[in-house]
């Protein structure tokens, strides 16, 4: 497709370039009304539109911020942006929207793209906390702040905002045990996402407090999908070990979990009760509905653009670290 240009409008008409973007701009003082209109109702008749990359890279102002996130499966991440789009557009901004898929590469050309496209900021959630740490090094050093949600990143210089994962976690557990669990599965997060070994802790730490010993079998890496989860706890039950209660790292682990004991006539909560952080809609969607930690994903999206603004007015603001808490929703899945 051939977009039309100023040019192509000046040699229709036998102008200048410099009157037609003159015009096109609304310069009264220098354009006569006449060779105005005439300019107009030709740009309009031709389909003209203004390049508005063009004119902002001239202001040196794209007006563009970049919001990068890990997956779509849950409504988190869509939930963040559809507030923080609400929030930069109400500030004259708009957004480039981009998906790594948990894959640390993709999410590299994520970056290099938004950087390419002359983005003013960026909003993200890392799929890995080591694997593109030189990366964010280098956009950063480049004048385009970073704003890490949900998922942490240590030693870049940039602000984030996230919960307490490590409290959240310990008053799950804690929740879990007051109402009669011991021997509780931990279906842990990835060791390359930051606040998995946070809530790692948190579970650990509980189980310190009510004098039940820690056994590491307890503990099995759960992924992220609900196949994931399925297949660790297929995994955990062919080791003959007895359970009376999950603490999931997040909802569609839990949720794959939950299925593979229901196929196997497992009642919850009477039998297992299970609970995760991270909790959205899916939570509710289910039957018995998952009691989870769910995340203020409005607040955490407001907060975060108005760190990512207030750093692109003034570059030298200190960064912030913002630690948020959750809210523990009890629901059919505990006793």
């Amino acid at each position: 497709m051939k977009y039309v240009t100023i040019i192509d409008i000046a040699k229709k008409l036998g102008i200048s370039k410099s009157t037609v973007s003159r015009a096109l701009s609304g310069d009264t003082h220098n354009v006569k009304p006449e060779t105005m209109r005439l300019i107009c109702e030709t740009a309009d008749r031709m389909g003209y539109q203004r390049n508005e990359m063009a004119v902002n890279l001239r202001r040196q102002s794209t007006r563009n911020i970049g919001i990068i996130i890990p997956e779509v499966v849950t409504s988190f991440f869509m939930n963040f942006i559809q507030q923080a789009q609400k929030e930069l557009r109400a500030k004259g901004y708009r957004t480039i929207i981009a998906v790594s898929n948990e894959d640390a590469g993709q999410e590299a050309e994520n970056l290099l793209m938004l950087e390419a496209c002359r983005v003013e900021g960026i909003l993200m959630s890392v799929c890995h906390k080591n694997h593109n740490t030189a990366l964010y090094h280098t956009v950063v050093s480049h004048g385009i702040p970073i704003v890490f949600f949900d998922r942490m990143v240590e030693g870049i210089a940039a602000s984030q905002v996230r919960i307490d994962d490590y409290l959240m976690a310990f008053f799950m557990v804690e929740a879990l045990i007051r109402s009669g669990c011991r021997k509780i599965v931990h279906l842990a997060g990835p060791d390359h996402i930051s606040n998995g070994y946070d809530r790692h802790r948190g579970y650990r730490d509980a189980l310190e407090k009510f004098s039940i010993p820690y056994d590491k079998r307890y503990v099995v890496k759960g992924g992220l999908s609900a196949e994931q989860g399925g297949f660790a706890m297929e995994r955990f039950l062919s080791e003959g070990l007895e359970l009376d209660g999950i603490f999931g790292f997040t909802e569609t682990s839990t949720l794959g979990a939950k299925s593979v004991l229901q196929r196997l006539h497992y009642r919850i909560p009477e039998d297992v009760s299970l609970c995760c952080i991270s909790g959205t809609a899916l939570c509710t969607l289910v039957h018995p509905t998952l009691t989870a930690v769910e995340q203020p994903v409005g607040q955490m999206a407001t907060l975060s653009c108005k760190l990512l603004l207030d750093q692109i007015a003034n570059p030298a603001l200190d960064k912030e670290s913002i630690i948020l808490r959750g809210n523990m929703v009890v629901r059919e899945s505990t006793r």
